[in-house]
């Protein structure tokens, strides 16, 4: 092919990725004291970057002191001191690797009991049916509190740049803040920001403006979206393709396609009885229809695990192929398809029928690993979901207890 996995991609912006490889976003959860990145996820980057992926793009870094995914989130805002990002980035290019750094705000997938705030675009609560309880009630965002919020995008992206990052990428996937205002069943809103495709495609295109704004010319920009909710009624294909068209004029380098929220969980990819490529690239076929009409390169990520079905991916249009778990498991992967080898290990298969619960524990499976490569030890893949989740569920005590004794001596930001 003229171009395969191991071709280099310019960008727009000027921005070239070694090769077609990236490390997609996966919450490490790894943050020290004060919500920075410390001597952990130093390691777990050098790691990657030695492993051969082109692409290295963090775990979700908080633009909103008060509102995180979850209590051991890294939080980069205006009063973050920079070196520990600085440190990270440097980490994380060592083995020749580009860095992008994922910004997110939750909106209202904040887990019930943690401090702070939890905003939507509407005050619909995440439905997780007997297990709706995990997370807090919303309340609908003021246009004030939208300004304010796209002004913290564009503060952490620009000192991302600062520290040496050589991009980001605005999260408005898998139903956080941004994914829900996009969302017609999350955002029910009347005014400017809610009804037409558009109007709900405001607040992300605000974002995508103000950080390109805030950011040196050759600094890549990205955006992550579903390609579908997986829900009907909600967020869909078509969408989709008319976010990517609105997203073209503003100096976006390339789109990231996944799938799904907490509430229909796509992203963690459990089909059982596909053939196998469709079971490893559970997006593709989403993803080819939007690249026919894409005037943006694409990223798919979702399932990928095998040179062969990357390749593939690759022939059907998509510039960047995306991997997460397959990288926790296997973090030099990359190299190993270079030699002409594959991975040799897997996670245990989650075979629980509560798909919330499935989830967790996947992703808490998931978690586990990068906790073993941040302290030196070789990932486990054969750790059981039941183990993997109580642990999590214990690491994330400690990580609250330190994050509101954090928060504490800081102004409040919920205004």
């Amino acid at each position: 092919m003229a171009d395969d996995l191991f071709t280099a991609l310019r960008l727009d912006s000027g921005a070239v990725l070694p090769n077609r490889i990236a490390k997609a976003a996966m919450e490490e959860n790894l943050a020290g004291d004060g919500q920075l990145p410390d001597r952990r996820l130093f390691d777990l980057y050098r790691n990657w970057s030695a492993g051969g992926t082109g692409l290295l793009i963090t775990g979700n870094v908080m633009v909103h002191a008060e509102a995180l995914t979850g209590p051991g989130g890294v939080v980069l805002d205006a009063a973050a001191p920079l070196e520990p990002f600085t440190e990270w980035a440097r980490a994380a290019k060592s083995g020749g690797a580009a860095v992008w750094m994922q910004i997110n705000h939750p909106g209202r997938q904040v887990p019930s009991g943690l401090p702070g705030v939890v905003w939507g675009p509407s005050d619909i609560g995440v439905d997780l049916g007997r297990h709706s309880g995990r997370f807090g009630r919303p309340t609908a965002m003021t246009p004030d509190q939208i300004t304010t919020t796209v002004e913290r995008f564009a503060t952490t992206a620009r000192r991302a740049a600062q520290a040496g990052f050589d991009g980001v990428e605005i999260h408005a996937a898998h139903g956080y803040l941004l994914s829900q205002f996009l969302s017609p069943l999350v955002n029910t809103r009347t005014d400017a920001w809610g009804g037409s495709p558009a109007n709900r495609a405001r607040m992300l295109l605000d974002v995508v403006r103000a950080v390109r704004s805030a950011v040196p010319p050759q600094f890549a920009v990205a955006v992550k979206i579903n390609s579908a909710d997986f829900q009907r009624g909600g967020f869909d294909a078509d969408d989709a393709r008319q976010v990517i068209a609105m997203l073209a004029p503003l100096g976006v380098d390339l789109v990231e396609l996944s799938g799904g929220s907490y509430e229909s969980p796509a992203m963690t990819g459990r089909p059982a009885d596909q053939r196998t490529r469709s079971r490893e690239a559970y997006f593709l076929d989403l993803a080819a229809d939007l690249v026919r009409t894409s005037p943006l390169p694409l990223m798919l990520t979702g399932g990928i695990t095998r040179r062969e079905t990357a390749e593939q991916v690759l022939a059907d249009g998509v510039a960047v192929i995306g991997m997460g778990t397959a990288l926790a498991v296997t973090p030099d992967l990359p190299l190993r398809w270079a030699t002409g080898t594959e991975a040799d290990r897997a996670l245990r298969p989650v075979t629980w029928s509560d798909k919330a619960l499935a989830s967790a524990a996947g992703m808490a499976q998931v978690r586990h690993q990068l906790r073993r490569l941040a302290s030196g030890r070789a990932p486990s893949p054969g750790t059981r979901p039941a183990v993997a989740l109580l642990v999590e569920q214990l690491q994330q005590r400690k990580a609250l207890r330190r994050y509101r004794a954090w928060l504490d001596t800081r102004r409040p930001e919920a205004a």
